[in-house]
Order: structure tokens, then sequence, then C-alpha cells
């Protein structure tokens, strides 16, 4: 594996979740971490900041850069990606997290929700990747994470929420377009999705409770996997739709047991698998 020793990674969404659980693996590791969200103050829903996030990341050994931003902003997300080069000299990983959710039908999505979706998911990834280019293009082993699903054509995934399903594809899109578009450079671009429920705050708040977590597995699932990638040579590994069963199946990790909230439990497949 390659070493993360003050590489710097950028990743949106980073206060709480997945996103949090990446920035820790990679710290654990000497990773200078951009936790980039917009949680300044905590939402008992949701929990955690920037700043507790930071100080995770910096107790777990690697160096933490808080900054506040709403990737539906693009001078928020320029000043971001700004402040990180000015901290931490450039830019090697660009982690694609933040994301919207509303599981809805045509009939019941606002049109508030479709835009913040959109806003989010689709112009909020292609943005932050468009910012963060030409600092990869210098960087370390450059890779671009999303992460969003396969591209999985069963009309199931369209017929009870249109609006999400199309702004989670665009994110896989918009991944496998840079990965051919940035071949040349050598920056890698993949996409990664868990193949069953994980454990977060959006599972248990918007999906199906206590119940939903108890079929589920933790976030370090993910991260693991999300290593693994990051770790890949960025010109042997790109325009991939992983899930992090296959990652870790292909390392030769394939008992997942110690991953489940649950010990045996019967596990709940996510979307689009």
């Amino acid at each position: 594996m390659s070493s993360f020793q003050n590489k710097t990674i950028f990743i949106t969404g980073a206060s709480r979740g997945i996103g949090k659980a990446i920035a820790l693996k990679l710290a654990r590791k000497g990773a200078n971490i951009v936790v980039a969200a917009k949680s300044t103050e905590e939402n008992p829903k949701l929990g955690g900041t920037i700043y507790s996030a930071a100080a995770e990341i910096e107790a777990a050994g690697g160096k933490a850069l808080a900054v506040q931003c709403d990737i539906r902003d693009e001078n928020q997300i320029d000043a971001a990606v700004n402040r990180a080069v000015e901290v931490f000299g450039g830019i090697d990983v660009l982690i694609n997290n933040a994301s919207a959710i509303s599981l809805t039908p045509t009939e019941k999505t606002e049109p508030k929700r479709f835009d913040l979706m959109h806003d989010i998911n689709v112009r909020g990834t292609f943005l932050m990747c468009k910012a963060c280019i030409p600092f990869l293009k210098k960087g370390s082993n450059p890779h671009i994470l999303t992460l969003s699903p396969p591209l999985n054509m069963d009309m199931k995934w369209f017929a009870n929420h249109i609006a999400y399903t199309i702004s989670k594809y665009n994110m896989t899109m918009i991944t496998l377009g840079l990965a051919e578009e940035l071949k040349k450079y050598s920056i890698a671009a993949n996409a990664l999705w868990p193949r069953t429920t994980i454990a977060t705050a959006a599972v248990q708040n918007l999906l199906g409770g206590d119940m939903l977590i108890n079929m589920s597995r933790t976030t370090d699932i993910v991260a693991d996997a999300a290593y693994i990638v990051l770790s890949k040579p960025s010109n042997e590994c790109s325009g991939n739709t992983f899930t992090d069963e296959q990652v870790l199946e292909k390392e030769g990790i394939t008992d997942f047991s110690k991953y489940s909230v649950v010990p045996g439990a019967n596990l709940y497949n996510d979307l689009f698998i």
C-alpha cells in the first residue's frame, strides 16, 4: 500500500458518517485532511461539526483543516480549495462524499428538493472536481473518489425516486467521464458504493430507524475500501464503479462479519445494488 504520510485529502461532507470514517482511516496513515462541510454547529439529529471532526482526525494522528463550505456555492468551493493549498501546499486526493437524499415519487418531489439534490450531488460534485483538477495535476498519486453507485438500469431504481436516482447516477457519470478526460494526467477517478446499508444518521433518520441500522454495516467497511482504492497507482486504477465488498474481495478479504452492527444479523442491500 502506498503511503499517505503528508498527502492532502480534501473530503466534502467529512463532518460525520462515511466521510468522517474515511478521514479517520487516512489520518491514521499520516494524511492531511481537509474537512469541508457546512456544519459549524451541532445538529442533535445528525451530530458532528467540521471542528469536532478535525479534533478527532488530529487525535488519530493526522493533520486537519476545518473549512466551512457549501458546495452549492462556487465561490465557497474556490475559497476552500485555495485555503487547503495555502495550508498544506497542494491537493493529492479529492473525495466527493457530500450528498442530499429525498426518496420521493415524482408527484411528491418538491422543486426545492429536486434542486437541492442536483445542486449538491451533480453541480457540487462537478464544480468540486473542476476546482481541484489544477492541483491534482501536480499531486502525488492523484485520485478522485466519488461516493456514488454503479449505473444499474433496472427500472425499479427509477420507479420510486427518479429525482434522487438521476442525481446519484450523474455523480457516477461525472466520475467516469473524468477518468477518461484526465487519463493523460494520470489522475484516477473512481466511484465507490456500499453493498449493504451503512449505519449513518441518514439511514437512521430517513430510511429505516433502528431496525435498518441493526441490519447494516459500520462505516469502517467503506473507509477500508476507500483506503485500498486510493492506495492503487493512479495510472492503473481508474474508471471503475466499485462496491466496498468487491474492493475488499480483490485484496483477499472475504470475512466481513466484523463490520456488522449486530453480529450475525441479516443485512439489507443498499440502493442500486
